[in-house]
């Protein structure tokens, strides 16, 4: 990766992504040799302009930054660095130090739901022994249908009486399930987004 450190000073700013959300964490700024130890250890490790020295982030917190991969932008002037933080980034206790963790929160989920997803498309293509997943696909798409209806039924009738805990888990059986639903018709959960955005568009 050819940089061009003299361009800025010596220092370039590097943006600290979480590579399973896709939220910034946080902005900082390596030299040279910052850049150099955050590759060789697998740690983020910046400049800290304040103290005039290099630092790990996290070495005093334990909160490191676990580096997936590093890349330069269009103008070689700076970083973007994708991460698996160990803790919380910022220093208030925060994800980010940008804050919006409601909007983590929810990335996060969503992109469970996408590697859940992905785990049932490879249980389809590669079956796995004792596999629950694995055990529908052989029963076939009717009675992963009816395990859909059943999901369905004691969702509804614990939203009814008020069951908010138990419901959760209703919830979650009946969205797993439908997942294994969809695998097993040759559909995605995409292609059931799509339908509610288009409708959407059209309203």
């Amino acid at each position: 990766m050819e940089l061009d450190f003299d361009k800025t000073g010596g220092l370039i700013p590097a943006v600290i992504q979480d590579n399973n959300t896709g939220q910034v964490l946080m902005l900082g700024y390596m030299n040279r040799e910052a850049l150099e130890k955050t590759e060789q250890e697998g740690l983020v490790t910046f400049f800290s302009r304040s103290k005039n020295r290099l630092w790990t982030k996290g070495e005093t917190s334990g909160n490191t930054l676990e580096v997936i991969s590093i890349s330069g932008d269009c103008d070689a002037d700076s970083l973007l660095i994708k991460v698996k933080p160990n803790g919380p980034t910022c220093h208030t206790g925060s994800t980010s130090c940008f804050g919006e963790e409601e909007k983590a929160n929810r990335t996060a989920a969503i992109q469970f739901i996408a590697q859940l997803e992905q785990v049932i498309q490879e249980r389809k293509a590669n079956p796995a022994e004792g596999s629950y997943t694995n055990f529908l696909f052989e029963k076939g798409v009717n009675k992963i249908a009816q395990k859909v209806g059943e999901e369905a039924v004691e969702t509804v009738i614990d939203a009814v009486a008020g069951e908010l805990e138990t419901m959760k888990g209703e919830a979650a059986d009946l969205l797993y399930h439908l997942l294994v639903l969809l695998a097993a018709t040759g559909l995605e959960l995409k292609d059931v987004v799509a339908v509610l955005q288009d409708r959407h568009q059209k309203k």
